[in-house]
């Protein structure tokens, strides 16, 4: 084989590996990138909702504690939160928060004059099991513990 031909060729395919190498590398890169993003989306969206439900949650609590009548009606927003908790919590947190729908539901039918007895930290399972679960669910897409 000619010399020039020989050594052409071997620049030529020195050139396409390093070529397939830097586009392996950049869809690595990327591949990693989307998946952190979305990974982080997730974690928000998570978070979110475990906010939206403790919210609800403290909203009802206060309302079982003056009132001895259930009005369905302000049962709907936090009975609506848990289902999109059913879609992205641990079983653990789904069963806190269906402790804490139990619970409140309760206090609607106990006396008011009873109030002092309540535990009011109802929400005390819950937004541990969340701690714990968010604690556990790292963006970068590392699990801990």
């Amino acid at each position: 084989m000619n010399p020039a031909a020989l050594s052409a060729l071997a620049a030529l395919t020195g050139s396409a590996i390093g070529a397939l190498a830097s586009l392996a590398s950049t869809w690595l890169t990327h591949h990693h990138q989307d998946r952190v993003q979305q990974r982080a989306q997730e974690y928000s969206r998570r978070e979110r909702l475990f906010g939206d439900f403790i919210v609800e949650a403290s909203k009802l609590l206060g309302d079982s504690l003056t009132h001895q009548k259930v009005d369905p009606a302000t049962l709907v927003p936090l009975y609506a939160v848990k289902p999109q908790l059913g879609l992205f919590a641990s079983k653990e947190t789904l069963e806190q928060a269906d402790e804490v729908l139990c619970q409140i539901v309760n206090y609607y039918f106990q006396p008011t004059a009873d109030w002092y007895e309540k535990d009011y930290d109802v929400l005390c399972g819950f937004t541990e099991a969340a701690r714990r679960e968010l604690g556990s669910y790292q963006p970068s897409g590392r699990r801990v513990g």
